[in-house]
C-alpha cells in the first residue's frame, strides 16, 4: 500500500512540469494547472489528505504497479489519511517525460517519481496520469503506475530537452533539412534521425543519440553520418537554450569541431546555429541563427533560411 499511496501524492506534482511544454507560451490550461499544484503542495506539506482528494474526480481510478486498485474518490481520500498519518517526512521528487492534451478538457502525463522516506532506499516508479475537466477545474481522472528500470537521474535530466521530441523541418530554396527525436524504449535515451534533401533527392542521412553520461554527470550525444562522419557531443545549458560542443572526424580522416547552440523559440519552433567552426585547425564561418519549426505547424511558422 505503501507505494500506492506515494503515487497518489505526486501526480499532481507532475503537472507542475506539465508546463514546461510550452515554457515561452503559457496557456490558461497551463495556468489552471499550476494552481491546482501549488494547493495539492501546500496541502500534502501540511497533510490534508481532504484538500488532496479534491484534486481527483469523482470516479477517478488509481492503478497500483503491484495491481493494488482504487476507485473513487471516496475510497481515495481514507486511503490518503492513513499514508500522511504513516509517512511523516516523505520527500519525492518527479520528471515528466511526455505530455498531451487530447482535447480542451483531457490530457494525459507520464514521468518518473523517485520518492525518498526516512530510513528507506529511494522508489523510482514510472506513471501515466490522466486529467479531465470537472465542474470548471482539471481533476486527476486516472493513474497507472510500472517499476522502472532507468534511473530518475536520467529521465530528469533528458526531460529537459522534451521540447525538441517531435519532427521539425528547415527549409530554403537549395535543400531541406528533416529532423526527428524520440524517446527509446523505457526513456533511457533520446534518438534522433536527420535527412538532407537537394533538389528533390536524398544527399546524405543519419542518426543522434542524447543520452546522460551519470559519471560525469553531464548530457551527451553521438552523431553518425550516411558518409562515414561521426561525432562526439557535450551539452550544457538549460530549459530553453542547450549548447553543443562537437568534436568530429570527417569521413576522410580530418578532425572538425564545432558548438551547435539550440534555441527554444515556442511549442512549434526553435533557432539552430553552429559557431567555432574547425576544420584541422582552420577556421571555418559560422553558421548564423535558423528557424526549425516543427512539422505539423510550418504554415503557421515561417521558416528563416541558411
Amino acid at each position: 500500500m505503501y507505494k500506492v499511496m506515494t503515487s497518489l501524492c505526486i501526480t499532481l506534482l507532475l503537472a507542475g512540469l506539465v508546463c514546461a511544454a510550452e515554457p515561452g507560451n503559457p496557456t490558461k490550461n497551463d495556468q489552471e494547472i499550476r494552481k491546482a499544484v501549488e494547493e495539492y503542495v501546500q496541502a500534502y506539506n501540511q497533510g490534508d489528505a481532504t484538500t488532496l482528494a479534491s484534486h481527483w474526480s469523482r470516479k477517478g481510478e488509481f492503478v497500483s504497479a503491484s495491481g493494488e486498485r482504487l476507485k473513487g474518490r471516496d475510497k481515495i481520500k481514507p486511503a490518503l489519511e492513513k499514508f500522511l498519518q504513516d509517512n511523516k517526512g516523505i520527500q519525492l521528487k518527479v520528471a515528466l517525460y511526455d505530455v498531451e492534451f487530447k482535447s480542451s478538457d483531457r490530457s494525459v502525463a507520464k514521468g518518473i517519481a523517485l520518492v525518498q522516506r526516512q530510513g528507506d532506499e529511494p522508489e523510482e516508479t514510472h506513471f501515466t496520469a490522466a486529467f479531465v475537466k470537472e465542474d470548471g477545474n482539471w481533476k486527476l481522472s486516472s493513474v497507472d503506475e510500472e517499476e522502472s528500470s532507468v534511473p530518475f537521474a536520467t529521465i530528469a535530466q533528458l526531460g529537459q530537452l522534451e521540447w525538441l521530441l517531435g519532427d521539425w523541418v528547415d527549409k530554403d530554396e537549395d535543400a531541406t533539412v528533416e529532423t526527428s527525436f524520440r524517446w527509446a524504449k523505457n526513456y533511457g535515451f533520446i534518438n534522433g534521425t536527420f535527412r538532407v534533401i537537394v533538389d528533390g533527392r536524398l544527399d546524405v542521412e543519419g542518426t543522434q543519440v542524447i543520452g546522460w553520461d551519470p559519471e560525469a554527470k553531464t548530457i551527451r550525444s553521438w552523431v553518425f553520418d550516411s558518409n562515414g562522419g561521426f561525432a562526439e557531443g557535450t551539452w550544457s545549458g538549460s530549459e530553453n537554450r542547450w549548447t553543443v560542443k562537437l568534436k568530429s572526424i570527417l569521413p576522410d580522416g580530418r578532425k572538425a569541431s564545432s558548438v551547435n547552440v539550440y534555441s527554444y523559440v515556442d511549442p512549434g519552433s526553435f533557432t539552430w546555429q553552429s559557431i567555432g567552426r574547425e576544420v584541422n585547425g582552420e577556421p571555418l564561418p559560422n553558421i548564423n541563427p535558423v528557424t526549425v519549426v516543427r512539422k505539423e505547424v510550418r504554415s503557421a511558422v515561417s521558416g528563416a533560411t541558411r
